[in-house]
């Protein structure tokens, strides 16, 4: 038996008040999350904004990115792009006449450049949570970061080929200096130049202006600086910055 008529009407606006009260819900959650989205391709164009500096600045990964974040960290998507851009580096460096006067270098970021912090990133689901100084300190200090292959590959050619490879990381040289250079050394990082990390004096300061003021003093010693290597553009961007650079894949942490 059909409805009656008032009935219908009460069934009509019941549902426009629960169309009403759930369209109210998703613009709430919209507002209070900015990267909220639905199209399951947003955490691809996130990487993408990110990977490109288009993003800016951004303090952690959209929570639900998480599962297309460490689906590209561990499942190979981001092995295949670092080795593209190592075949990159390598072309460039063969074609490049070393003057033999020792001062032809190339300057390499640590940090999820040669040796990766992927193994603590996963306790912090991938960049989903905040960053937390004290714990990753903590995690430096063991000295547990494991070698990023095609940068190890890049770097053993490097020095084959004579050119000095300067290692310049922001990390603390007062906290981390033994640590990283143990890491390093048992990871197969042998045979580089020097290690620079960030001492009392430039405390304080940005990554891109303290590396700028660590690359123009290479300079100023004579160092042609032809690659320039690291996953953050702060390591890349500024004065000095060298004849080429070399941006790898890191989609978990941004530093400015």
């Amino acid at each position: 038996m059909a409805a009656p008529l008032g009935g219908e009407v009460i069934i009509v606006l019941i549902l426009a008040l629960l169309s009403k009260a759930m369209s109210i819900r998703v613009r709430h959650q919209i507002i209070n999350d900015p990267y909220s989205s639905i199209n399951p391709s947003f955490c691809f164009s996130w990487r993408l904004g990110v990977e490109v500096n288009n993003v800016l600045p951004w303090s952690r990964v959209p929570t639900h990115c998480l599962q297309y974040i460490e689906d590209y960290m561990i499942h190979g998507q981001y092995e295949q792009d670092l080795e593209l851009i190592m075949e990159q580096a390598l072309r460039y460096m063969n074609g490049i006449v070393l003057d033999g006067d020792g001062m032809d270098a190339w300057v390499i970021d640590v940090d999820d450049t040669c040796i990766s912090n992927v193994f603590y990133y996963k306790s912090k689901r991938y960049g989903c949570d905040p960053y937390d100084p004290p714990a990753f300190r903590a995690w430096a200090l063991k000295g547990w970061c494991t070698a990023i292959p095609s940068v190890l590959d890049l770097f053993n050619k490097l020095i084959d080929q004579g050119f000095k490879i300067i290692l310049l990381t922001g990390r603390d040289e007062e906290i981390f200096h033994q640590v990283t250079i143990e890491n390093l050394h048992n990871q197969g990082f042998i045979g580089y130049e020097r290690l620079i990390m960030r001492n009392a004096s430039y405390k304080g300061q940005s990554a891109v202006k303290y590396k700028s003021s660590i690359r123009k003093q290479l300079e100023d010693e004579g160092y042609r600086i032809w690659g320039n290597l690291g996953d953050q553009w702060s390591d890349l961007q500024g004065s000095s910055s060298g004849n080429r650079t070399f941006k790898l894949p890191n989609p978990m942490y941004f530093v400015p």
